[in-house]
């Protein structure tokens, strides 16, 4: 991987934090000189992203045609792109073409489009995709390795460094396509947070935009009375210091990124499950829970171990060696 290191790379998203966290985690990994670079296309375009990639006229919105003044995509164009989210998936062949095909392109998660839309792709194990250029993995990409986690701990803003008793952290989800938190999956998840506090543990936390307002204000009732702690959304978000100082980590399973992150600890996890599911998130917190990896909030520690999981190193390799193959291959 040290082959890459330096090397000039955009990010490109829509801007969604998960898809923003997925390639920095494999570009940081690698040392590339990252530069962000965000599409907001407009309607029709929007609309048939990203099968329209091989629809001459139709792929992408051409104000943000590569190159064009003006457009996001301007040049000069970096050594590689590492793009997430279907809306992004349908520019790699356009700048591709623009790079006169010496831009390397890698696309993270399924793009909906097959394997030939980018150079290298990386997708969930329980996603179909596959190919010679397609890299698969139980855990998604992040940006939390051992040496984040590490000086995360040694200091940690004022609620988690002031954090006394069983030090259990909170990442709170919410809604979304695939799961609800319906009344009664809230209250019988207020019951065992309650069980919880009253077990010994102190709670500090962290909400997500999505979080129902409901859920996020009973939670902050219970909390503020038992001495735990939520972030109320003011200065900078404590998520990582909370990954590195926790003794147990509770997490909602409405996010496959906040489960792979809570696992690069070691620590236990207990996984709360909304309402709803899917058939390839439901395979994934099985899979975990089968190894040992996760277990369900009953509303008391469970105390267990397992080594820190991380499959970002690999994905990052993997990446790096399609990416020096295709420069050796232009060099000749």
């Amino acid at each position: 991987m040290a082959a890459a290191r330096g090397l000039a790379c955009w990010i490109l998203t829509d801007g969604k934090a998960g898809d923003r966290a997925h390639a920095l985690g494999i570009a940081e990994r690698l040392g590339l000189a990252i530069e962000e670079r965000q599409v907001a296309p407009r309607a029709p375009w929007a609309w048939l992203m990203p099968r329209s990639w091989r629809v001459p006229g139709l792929a992408i919105d051409p104000r943000e045609a590569p190159g064009r003044p003006g457009s996001p995509l301007a040049g000069p164009f970096p050594d590689l792109v590492i793009a997430s989210g279907r809306r992004a998936a349908a520019y790699l062949p356009a700048i591709k073409a623009a790079s006169g095909g010496r831009c390397f392109t890698a696309f993270l998660k399924d793009p909906r489009t097959g394997p030939a839309i980018a150079d290298f792709l990386w997708v969930p194990v329980h996603d179909r995709l596959r190919g010679p250029n397609v890299m698969t993995s139980l855990l998604s990409p992040h940006r939390f390795p051992p040496e984040r986690l590490a000086a995360a701990a040694a200091a940690p803003p004022a609620p988690v460094a002031e954090w006394p008793g069983y030090r259990v952290a909170l990442l709170l989800g919410g809604n979304s396509k695939d799961f609800t938190f319906t009344e009664a999956d809230i209250q019988g998840f207020l019951r065992r947070l309650d069980r919880m506090i009253a077990s010994g543990a102190v709670i500090r936390a962290t909400p997500s935009r999505r979080t129902p307002p409901d859920l996020l204000g009973a939670v902050r009732e219970r909390l503020a009375r038992s001495g735990g702690w939520i972030w109320d959304g003011q200065g900078e978000n404590p998520y990582p210091a909370l990954l590195a100082c926790s003794e147990a980590i509770i997490v909602t399973a409405d996010s496959v990124n906040m489960v792979g992150e809570a696992l690069a600890t070691g620590r236990p996890v207990h996984l709360v499950r909304p309402g709803g599911g899917s058939r390839k998130i439901d395979q994934f917190l099985t899979e975990l829970e089968e190894i040992g990896a996760i277990c369900p909030f009953f509303g008391r520690p469970v105390l267990y171990s397992y080594e820190p999981m991380d499959a970002t190193p690999a994905i990052a390799a993997a990446l790096a060696g399609h990416l020096m193959d295709f420069r050796t291959r232009l060099s000749r």
